[in-house]
Parts: C-alpha cells; sequence; structure tokens
C-alpha cells in the first residue's frame, strides 16, 4: 500500500505544479523554490514567518483573491496562485 498523498494540478505564478494534495499554498510555494511570496512597502522580499496565520506575512493571491494567507490554505485541484499580493 502507498503512503503517498494523491497529488494535484496547481498553477503558480503562471507555471504548472503538481503536488501532495494535503500540502498548504505556502509548503508548496516553498518547495517550488520560491522565497519570496510578496515585497513589503520598502521592497523587501516577504515569506512566512509564523506558519500559522497571525503574521500575514505570506500573503499570495488565490484565484484572483489577492491577500489570502499561504500558509492557511490547503491546495486543490487548478487553484492558481500568484506571488506579489
Amino acid at each position: 500500500m502507498s503512503t503517498r498523498a494523491p497529488r494535484v494540478r496547481i498553477e503558480l505564478d503562471g507555471v504548472a505544479h503538481t503536488v501532495p494534495a494535503d500540502d498548504t499554498v505556502a509548503a508548496a510555494l516553498l518547495n517550488a523554490g520560491v522565497s519570496g511570496f510578496r515585497r513589503a512597502v520598502s521592497g523587501t522580499p516577504r515569506a512566512p514567518l509564523c506558519g500559522m496565520g497571525i503574521c500575514f506575512e505570506c500573503r499570495v493571491r488565490i484565484d484572483g483573491v489577492p491577500h489570502r494567507r499561504a500558509c492557511m490554505e490547503v491546495v486543490r485541484d487548478g487553484m492558481e496562485v500568484r506571488t506579489g499580493a
């Protein structure tokens, strides 16, 4: 019996990726090598800090909706994620 999670297809900044269905968006982005999810007002890249939805540093655009916390969203098939939200 396989212990691998089912996989889903998502789009990260216009590039298709297949990821485990139980990953958060933050995990999928980090596993894809994305280190900056958005930019602060000063222009510095921001990425997950707390991993539990408190810091809001991991905000991305998901399916056209801005400012979604990547660490709180589980990927789903067909999801479109854009960094820089």
